[in-house]
């Protein structure tokens, strides 16, 4: 590009702008400056069948400058197999003309333009120059080669794609020099330093808390280090990692000598990627390998997908499914490109050439449309050069004859080109329950509507959502538009899916109810009886782990998914085969030491949990104290008992009820002027007070060394920004709390601010600082008497009948709120007091609100992986090595499959058994019927039995209790212990059991279930 082009575009950069609330996921995946660049990128999609629509969508959603279609064609019925933007009302009519005013919906900032065109006219040189990335979808290799010999000596990034019933193929061009500036979007790694040797390999050791994470090839910077000052805010120094705690940075001799401390920052460096044309990569390919399992496979598929293009160009068609004298003068074609290619997988892509299916698209659609991010912004890693997938497994058990794969004049016959009419059948009467209808749930409807998924006459789709729509939602959950928000979620999921494939009107049920042992009266045995499985499309453990437990008490399969930004993961859950959801778990988020964030912060994530911990301790909690106080009998009394700091407890209720009780707006100011004071001046006085910053250890090491940072009071300005947004977001949360109401106006808070008089602050001696997390934290030893001094102050609650102070309730997405501004500064001002780099606000929010980055591109390649194992599921395929587990992060790229892990064995006695197994008893037995049942089968003692939180019977019961209960039935016995009836939809129980062998071992079995 010229020097005049890169100015512009530079300005573009500067000037653009991006909705926060639209974007919000999004920007925790590729960041601000990445999101300005896409804004100013001009994207065109040629072809616009299923594969083209789910890049075009999903391009759109992410925010590029503009979206530009070119597809003159026609539509036809067979493009209703996965093209979700056009209707049978539109055949006929340009595809790009048919499809604009849809897609135009989908993103406000984004203008999506018809390049128009004529039918049967290809795209040329001439329409393609004022884009920057251009994007070829089942275009012939001549074609691709025309238009790319031009895009590879111009700059433009270019973009070839195609799917073939089960197959598909990707290839990139991003041209001879391309500047990749983050290739893994993961934060820069930083750690503590403990030593740096002086001599030729520089060795550097780091603190042994935490591992470095570094690799070879990184590089680094250092600050704070002392005496071998030559190192900080140096130029970056490539690292050789030596150990966990260990790298090598090269020559240091000539440094000054090390003395303590320092902080290496890890830098992200730019990395320069040569492409090679489409021309040059046929005879010499890169391939990316999407599954190592099929190792072999793309070099095959590079041959026939050429064939195929070849094969066309010569019949004017493609080969027709299940056709064997098609194949076969497909396969001669591709055994002359490459001798050694597999005839088998050759001749599946034959018979598959002309299907069309949805997983596929969105599998392909997906990683595309990242691709397209990465040439428009720079962020991740970009494929190099050819990638090729397919998902063979998929295919039914008994493959369909070429009859049975004819078309028929349906909107599926694209898919029945890969299946046959046969398997067809069995999708269209499968019947799913589908928990939660947000990203995940949407691209999942979005699917089963072009699979045709529970369209026959007896099957049914439910799905369940509590939410409701949000504008952050529309950036992601595509069925979602700007007129929808505040509407459920399933509803209006489910009527979007309905207006697709209007099939499926009268097959969707919807429901509010969250999953949950409260909503089991809705979700019960008749229920989920009704199901041939569940796919889980959630956003928490919690619920993720209950339907895990369904799943397994009622036998039925369940698709597992999740997205974190770039990454995803799929989990097929197969009973009597494979483990459960619940089997293994995740390691547990590491967490900071309670004394770490009270008194040693060392990182911003600290002063953030801090300033979190903050928030409730202002503004909830004592607020909750308070109604408490107001509206319980004895409430002081019963809390005394259990308060570890009687005496704060009370004096908080005083402050907040009485003495700091604000009557005015202004008075709101005032406090939190003085609790500015209190938290980031007379607290850190207080520490330094007890630790000075010469404090020695009993070794006589500097007590402030290492991962403790020695803290400076902070001297209040106004002037300051981060200073009076404290003020501002403080006094008004508190004034929320008040009914007050509250203010913005900068100069209304500084006026106050700066007119309290700040009392003079002394440091007590003998306090004690918990140092590390054994140490025991300061009790309270107040006097009683003073206890009670301050009960009298208090008013007694009779005389504030109907008082009651509001508490806030943390919301993270309200930008009005101040919730977000109060953590943010708070954490800032902490920061400041021990020197760690500030978070900006958007970082902040997102630690804060623990929020899980996301982006359409991994939701709608994660969806269609699930769909592929469905496939599998619906075919009843009962072999492990059928199914697959997957991973992938489209930063990187990377792909990881493996297969489901075996369900574990275990044995009792002769019996073997999984977690799938259980003890089954009908008829409601007696409790007598139930322990002889052990002691005659298996030779085993019952010690216990229990239901839920009940305790029904022990083997040291007794003898009066024991006589009274063996004789019950469960029902009776469950009600007569628990004191609560068997409600009416309750059609077993869930009872544990405590076993011993004749040894007096402790044996393990099944769950055991009694039905009522």
């Amino acid at each position: 590009m010229s020097d005049t082009t890169n100015l512009a575009s530079k300005m573009d950069v500067d000037e653009a702008t991006i909705d926060e609330g639209l974007y919000s996921r999004q920007l925790y995946v590729l960041g601000h400056e990445a999101m300005k660049k896409m804004a100013t990128s001009n994207v065109l999609v040629v072809g616009l069948q299923g594969l083209g629509a789910e890049i075009a969508k999903n391009v759109c959603l992410a925010g590029v400058k503009s979206v530009t279609l070119y597809d003159p064609d026609p539509v036809s019925l067979y493009d209703l197999s996965t093209q979700y933007f056009l209707r049978e009302e539109d055949i006929g009519k340009p595809r790009a003309a048919a499809m604009l005013p849809r897609i135009s919906e989908l993103n406000a900032y984004v203008p999506v333009r018809n390049l128009g065109g004529k039918a049967g006219q290809e795209i040329t040189v001439d329409l393609i120059k004022p884009f920057q990335v251009v994007v070829l979808c089942k275009a012939s290799y001549k074609k691709q080669i025309e238009i790319n010999d031009w895009t590879h000596q111009h700059g433009v990034h270019f973009i070839a794609a195609e799917t073939r019933g089960l197959f598909g193929s990707v290839f990139n061009d991003f041209g001879p020099k391309f500047t990749c500036v983050d290739p893994t979007g993961e934060q820069p790694l930083t750690g503590m330093i403990v030593s740096v040797a002086k001599d030729e390999e520089g060795l550097v050791t780091c603190l042994d808390e935490a591992r470095h994470g570094l690799e070879d090839g990184d590089f680094v910077t250092f600050t704070e280090i002392q005496g071998m000052e030559e190192l900080n805010d140096c130029r970056p120094r490539k690292v050789s990692v030596k150990g966990p705690y260990t790298f090598a940075i090269g020559d240091t001799s000539s440094f000054g000598d090390y003395i303590r401390g320092g902080i290496f920052n890890q830098v992200k460096m730019p990395k320069i990627l040569e492409f090679k044309s489409l021309r040059e990569s046929l005879s010499a390919s890169d391939f990316f390998i999407t599954d190592f399992a099929k190792f072999e496979r793309p070099a095959t598929l590079h041959v026939g997908f050429q064939a195929l293009s070849e094969y066309r160009e010569q019949h004017g068609r493609l080969p027709r499914p299940r056709n064997v004298e098609d194949a076969k003068q497909f396969v001669a074609l591709a055994k002359k490109l490459d001798s050694d290619a597999d005839e088998t997988i050759l001749q599946e892509l034959a018979y598959q050439a002309m299907g069309d299916i949805s997983p596929i698209t969105a599998v392909i659609g997906g990683f595309v449309a990242q691709e397209v991010l990465k040439a428009c912004s720079s962020k991740f890693h970009p494929m190099v050069q050819h990638l090729y997938f397919d998902s063979l497994e998929s295919l039914p058990s008994v493959l369909p004859t070429e009859d049975d794969c004819r078309p028929i004049g349906s909107r599926y016959d694209g898919q029945i080109a890969v299946f046959g009419k046969s398997f067809h059948e069995k999708i269209t009467n499968h019947r799913q329950f589908l928990v939660g209808a947000g990203a995940i749930g949407c691209e999942m409807l979005k699917n089963w509507s072009m699979m045709g998924l529970a369209t026959g006459p007896h099957a049914t789709i439910h799905v369940t959502d509590l939410d409701t729509i949000e504008k952050s939602n529309l950036n992601r959950q595509f069925l979602f538009r700007a007129k929808d928000l505040g509407k459920f979620k399933s509803e209006v999921a489910a009527a979007a899916v309905a207006d697709m494939n209007p099939a499926l009107k009268g097959h969707i049920l919807c429901k509010q109810e969250p999953v949950g042992h409260a909503t089991e009266n809705v979700f019960d045995d008749d229920f989920f009886s009704s199901l041939d499985g569940v796919t889980n499309a959630l956003d928490n453990v919690t619920a993720r782990v209950y339907m895990d437990q369904r799943c397994i008490l009622y036998e039925k399969p369940l698709l597992e998914s999740g997205t974190m930004g770039t990454k995803g993961n799929v989990q097929v859950i197969i009973p009597h085969l494979t483990e459960s959801y619940s089997s293994s778990q995740d390691p547990p988020e590491k967490q900071a030491l309670s004394c770490t964030v009270k008194n040693f912060p060392n990182a911003i994530t600290h002063t953030i949990e801090w300033s979190r911990q903050e928030f409730d301790a202002m503004f909830v909690k004592p607020v909750e104290s308070v109604n408490q106080y107001l509206s319980e009998p004895n409430y002081l009394e019963n809390s005394l008992k259990y308060s570890g700091q009687q005496h704060d407890h009370v004096e908080q209720i005083v402050s907040y009820l009485v003495t700091n009780k604000p009557l005015t707006f202004e008075e709101c100011i005032v406090w939190a002027r003085l609790q500015f004071e209190e938290k980031f001046n007379n607290a850190i006085r207080q520490l330094l007070h007890s630790l000075p910053k010469d404090h020695l250890t009993s070794s006589g090491q500097p007590f402030w060394s290492g991962p403790k940072r020695a803290p400076d009071p902070l001297i209040f300005n106004s002037a300051d920004p981060t200073h009076l947004a404290f003020i501002i977001a403080a006094a008004n949360l508190h004034a929320y709390n008040y009914g007050l109401r509250g203010e913005t106006d900068p100069l209304i808070f500084k006026k106050v601010a700066d007119s309290v008089i700040v009392p003079e602050f002394s440091p007590k001696s003998g306090v004690t600082i918990q140092i590390s997390e054994n140490d025991p934290v300061n009790q309270d030893t107040t006097d009683p008497d003073d206890i009670s001094g301050l009960i009298k102050k208090l008013p007694p609650p009779c005389s504030l009948v109907g008082y009651r102070l509001t508490p806030v309730e943390f919301e993270k997405d309200d930008d009005a709120n101040h919730h977000i501004d109060f953590i943010t500064a708070a954490s800032n001002l902490r920061a400041m007091n021990y020197n760690i780099p500030i978070a900006d606000r958007h970082a902040t929010k997102q630690i804060a609100g623990k929020i899980i980055p996301a982006i359409a591109t991994t939701t709608a390649l994660v969806v269609g992986l699930v769909c592929l194992e469905l496939y599998k599921i619906i075919d009843g395929k009962n072999k492990l090595e059928e199914y697959k587990n997957g991973f992938v992060n489209l930063a990187l790229p990377f792909f990881g499959f493996s297969e489901p892990i075996a369900a574990e064995k275990k044995k009792f006695g002769d019996t073997e058994w999984t977690l799938w197994d259980r003890l089954e008893f009908k008829d409601d037995p007696t409790l007598r019927e139930f322990v002889a049942w052990f002691k005659s089968n298996h030779s085993l003692d019952v010690s216990m039995v229990s239901q839920g939180v009940s305790m029904l019977w022990s083997s040291f019961t007794d003898k009066r209790k024991s006589a009274e209960r063996l004789p019950m039935r469960f029902t009776r016995l469950v009600e007569h212990v628990s004191k609560k009836p068997v409600l009416p939809h309750v059609k077993h129980l869930l009872v544990e059991v405590m076993l011993m062998d004749e040894e007096g071992e402790d044996v393990e079995v099944p769950f055991v279930l009694v039905r009522i």
